[in-house]
């Protein structure tokens, strides 16, 4: 898979947790849940669907394509392992999810996978937002 800039894993992931939350998203939902301006979500849509991760509708709706779905679930998987992970060392759940935002660009993959075997080891499900 392609590399992806941290801001458009962002876009992605919002985008798929939009869908899972209210069905039809769109650019203004968007600029809302992240809090930026409707102009630089324009901006971020227009990227997107050159680099053929989104399509957008006419009326303004946005999908993911697969390839961007393929990337917003990898990315949504690694914030609710790390986040569920932090919490279980103890960490409050505000600040857990706030890490997990960052932690989830970075991470290496053999650390996630570890990440993975220990928690289930331990019998723990990773939480979905």
């Amino acid at each position: 898979m392609l590399k992806v800039q941290e801001s458009m894993e962002n876009y992605l992931e919002t985008i798929f947790v939009l869908e899972k939350e209210v069905g039809e998203v769109r650019s203004i939902d968007i600029a809302n849940a992240l809090s930026f301006s409707k102009p630089s979500v324009s901006n971020a849509m227009k990227k997107l669907k050159a680099d053929g991760y989104i399509e957008m509708e006419d009326r303004g709706s946005v999908f993911l394509t697969e390839k961007g779905r393929a990337v917003a679930t990898a990315t949504y998987e690694r914030h609710c392992v790390i986040s569920t992970m932090l919490m279980e060392l103890g960490v409050t759940k505000e600040i857990a999810l706030e890490d997990a935002c960052k932690m989830e660009h970075v991470i290496h993959e053999e650390t996630l996978e570890a990440m993975k075997r220990y928690m289930s080891n331990k019998g723990v499900t990773p939480i979905e937002e």
